[in-house]
């Protein structure tokens, strides 16, 4: 059996600057509930999008199981346009409805769960057997499960938390479970 621990990161203090923003001061206090969570879940392989929000989500569990944190660049958070949209939602909505449809220096869907889901094959493949906890980004993170499943749509994204976290359990390379294990308290 191998279990991924998908993990939204936590809430960030915006910047354009993409790989460099960091957590709010409530996303630090999550991060802390994130490694509570995780602390008794035998995880044995860390790895992030290179995004430090991402970075800083999971980094408590590397102090507490004695393991670096390995980057995957394919998890980072789908490239939405090349610069920013007046209505987000509106934009996000469009790339939802048409998986082909991408915004002018963007991802589409197909492009961007392509990119998840050859790093979630990579990781399966290299780490089976295996507790794995990947900090990522809650696009990238449903346009992966909805490959595995289509019921984890545009309407299951929206109603993430913000962190979040998805324990998906793989016998082989076959799911057989999905579990949400997040709990603000």
């Amino acid at each position: 059996m191998t279990n991924l621990y998908l993990v939204r990161h936590a809430h960030s203090t915006y910047s354009a600057d993409e790989l460099n923003r960091p957590l709010s001061e409530r996303g630090k206090e999550d991060a802390r509930k994130v490694t509570e969570i995780l602390k008794n879940e035998s995880i044995s392989v860390l790895i992030s999008s290179p995004y430090k929000r991402a970075i800083q989500t999971i980094e408590g569990l590397a102090g507490i199981y004695g393991v670096d944190t390995v980057i995957e660049e394919d998890f980072k958070e789908r490239i939405l346009s090349e610069e920013p949209v007046d209505d987000f939602d509106s934009a996000i909505a469009k790339v939802w409805e048409d998986y082909s449809f991408s915004w002018e220096g963007g991802e589409s869907n197909i492009l961007a769960q392509n990119r998840g889901v050859r790093a979630l094959e990579k990781v399966l493949e290299r780490y089976e057997g295996k507790n794995i906890g990947i900090g990522t980004h809650g696009n990238i993170m449903v346009l992966i499960m909805n490959f595995l499943d289509k019921r984890f749509d545009f309407t299951f994204w929206k109603q993430l938390d913000m962190p979040d976290i998805y324990k998906l359990s793989f016998d082989n390379r076959r799911l057989i479970e999905v579990k949400r294990i997040w709990d603000r308290g």
